[in-house]
């Protein structure tokens, strides 16, 4: 379906890739996954043709329809959120506009009628059925928007709502080769299941990035691991490329450890006879020698992984959080209604629910940055919470370097100790001197969790901490909440992240019900049938 040849791509100051030659083949699911940086997005939209590469040529399989997730949320803000998923056929969508419009002018000359003719060939080549309006619906209601909203705006949605209608236009015209640059991102649990389904009963080619281990595992029959400037192709899902990309690691290690213990004791030598007539053939021989080892291939992956840990200051007493009556309503929209929770010291819970179902707004009001309509919120006396809000990209703005927006919250906390944190999460040497309203989001997220770190909290809420996260952080983070010796409210769509920490779920439902179970994320789902 798709031919890769000598596709390189540079910047001025940055080489990203060089000669990668690949066949994407029909059938086949791939995941393309390397570090933040490395390339990824960049590789994608050059095989998407939103932009050129500096060398190499790409070429797909004769009529084949493509199809790319679109990234501008706000690109369709006056069409009817049924349109904007129609538009994903733009030949469809131009015709069935065109019909409409010709038939409210009345002009029913020979002209007219001829072209009506036209589109309504286009219409049957495209539309075979007659039933897109059909499909358009069942997608839509899939992804959890009932029929009596279609022919609302699109500006009436919220962020998260217009990417689910965004990835339904992608889905709609069944396209042969389908690039998606993370489409999990802000789907819920429930999206991000029907997405799976979906893309595994996929026929043509797919290329998808993402962060979700749960979601590669799922969909992808082969890795593109994008690493070294050149992209590596294996057999299987995530898991089996960790597995097969250790292995190779470890070899590689070892073959390098080798030949730089050989290339040392080769330089001594050298330097020791060189200067010695009757040793001079001996050190000529050892210089070819040395010549001959090719350390260079043997590189370190890009890769880095954080070393996350949070460590508590103070061990919880016998209360954590106790919550009782909670409302809450933003003017008349009501988002929370008699909620009551015990939340136990040792309580690591998921919070999990549809986007707009309230899971934000909650960890606003216990964290008391917004103050409840009615009820209490009590916290245990020995409670120190530590909060990573949803909205930290916007939040860590300014002109201080990474080390002075850490030291500003704690004046006390030693030089070392803020070093030491922001080196576990890959801030090193000159990168802790950045302008921190420069970062990019994953590195926003990063260094708020060098900030949860230094606080030493008991009680860790956290709002999508993965956002921006590469899939080593994720990993990371996951140990992390796994080993900490505290309480945990964590609202996440990952569920390997999930899986790694809960011992206890929370659901918030329609019309203010709350499925509390206290079991792992796996014990949840296999229950689900009794709730």
């Amino acid at each position: 379906m798709i031919q890769i040849t000598g596709l390189s791509m540079h910047y001025a100051t940055k080489k990203l890739f060089e000669d990668i030659n690949l066949k994407l083949n029909k059938g086949k699911k791939y995941g393309l996954i390397g570090a933040n940086g490395a390339g990824k997005s960049t590789f994608l939209k050059i095989l998407s043709q939103e932009i050129e590469p500096t060398n190499g040529n790409i070429a797909f399989a004769h009529n084949a329809r493509i199809g790319v997730l679109g990234q501008n949320q706000f690109a369709f803000e006056n069409f009817s959120i049924a349109d904007c998923v129609l538009y994903g056929n733009k030949r469809l969508y131009d015709a069935i506009k065109e019909k409409e419009s010709l038939y409210e002018s009345g002009d029913f000359s020979d002209t007219a009628n001829e072209r009506l003719g036209e589109l309504e060939t286009i219409c049957a080549e495209e539309d075979p059925t007659y039933e897109y309006d059909i499909q358009i619906q069942k997608i839509l209601e899939d992804l959890g928007f009932p029929s009596s909203i279609h022919k609302e705006l699109m500006k009436t949605l919220t962020g998260g709502d217009k990417f689910k209608v965004l990835l339904a236009q992608v889905l709609f015209p069944k396209p042969d080769i389908l690039f998606l640059d993370e489409p999990t991102n802000n789907l819920d649990l429930n999206a991000i299941a029907y997405l799976e389904e979906q893309l595994k009963r996929h026929e043509g080619t797919l290329v998808v990035i993402s962060h979700d281990r749960h979601f590669l595992n799922s969909v992808c029959t082969h890795i593109l691991d994008l690493d070294f400037q050149n992209v590596r192709e294996f057999s299987g899902n995530y898991d089996d490329w960790y597995i097969a990309s250790t292995l190779i690691a470890k070899q590689q290690e070892m073959e390098r450890n080798k030949k730089l213990k050989e290339k040392e004791e080769l330089e001594s030598f050298i330097a020791r006879f060189s200067a010695n007539a009757s040793k001079a053939r001996q050190a000529t021989s050892r210089q070819k020698q040395l010549a001959k080892l090719d350390i260079k291939n043997l590189q370190t992956s890009s890769r880095r992984e954080p070393s996350i840990l949070f460590k508590p200051e103070r061990n919880i007493g016998n209360e954590a959080l106790d919550i009782e009556n909670l409302s809450f309503a933003y003017e008349n929209l009501e988002i929370l209604k008699n909620l009551h929770l015990k939340i136990l010291p040792g309580d690591k819970i998921a919070l999990i629910g549809r986007n707009g179902i309230g899971k934000s707004t909650f960890c606003e009001l216990i964290c008391e940055n917004l103050a409840p309509k009615t009820g209490s919120i009590k916290w245990g006396a020995t409670i120190k919470r530590s909060y990573f809000p949803q909205n930290t990209t916007e939040l860590i703005t300014g002109e201080e370097s990474l080390y002075e927006w850490l030291r500003a919250f704690d004046k006390k906390k030693e030089a070392g100790e803020i070093r030491n944190a922001l080196g576990r999460m890959l801030f090193n040497g000159e990168e802790q001197e950045k302008n921190v309203g420069r970062l990019s989001g994953g590195e926003k997220h990063r260094i708020m969790l060098s900030k949860l770190m230094l606080e030493g909290g008991n009680f860790l809420v956290l709002d999508e901490p993965t956002n921006h996260l590469d899939l080593e952080a994720i990993i990371a983070l996951g140990e992390a909440l796994y080993k900490y010796n505290g309480n945990i409210i964590c609202i996440s769509h990952d569920r390997e992240l999930i899986d790694a920490f809960a011992n206890r779920i929370i659901e918030f439902k329609e019309n203010n019900e709350i499925i509390d179970f206290r079991g792992s994320y796996e014990e949840y789902i296999e229950n689900s049938s009794k709730f």
